[in-house]
């Protein structure tokens, strides 16, 4: 089984998924304690830092996923759980920031952003090199 294989980069993608419902969740929390219902999308600042902090979570992770996955499969599980680990801890520091003002969101942001920019090269380079390997 490939997951046997990979069981540090499983770990990693398992509390990245914990750390987004985490997220999600405070959304609903946040929703209850500023009185706005879905479907709006807008309330207070505080509301509305919370919901861009899942937002901006779901729109970052459809490329963390796969990025994280390729670069396993080309450089080994300990090397991407390294760098993907970065990503979660991010996640988290980017919210608690963002969740106080819009403007301490940046140290988060570039933690997560740098290891989803590394294990994309890394991932792109992986599969390029097995694709000339292969097909060259």
């Amino acid at each position: 089984c490939v997951m046997f294989l990979y069981p540090l980069t499983g770990l990693v993608t398992l509390i990245t998924i914990l750390v987004a419902i985490l997220l999600a969740f405070r959304v609903g929390k946040a929703r209850k304690a500023h009185g706005v219902s879905a479907p709006d999308m807008v309330g207070p600042d505080a509301l509305n830092r919370v919901i861009r902090v899942q937002a901006n979570t779901v729109e970052t992770v459809i490329m963390f996923f796969p990025a994280l996955w390729l670069f396993a499969l080309s450089f080994g599980d300990i090397y991407a759980a390294a760098i993907g680990a970065f990503y979660p801890i991010g996640r988290l520091i980017y919210a608690n920031g963002y969740y106080k003002a819009a403007d301490k969101r940046s140290l988060g942001f570039m933690i997560g952003f740098i290891s989803n920019i590394i294990l994309i090269i890394g991932g792109l380079i992986g599969m390029g090199h097995a694709a000339l390997a292969i097909y060259m």
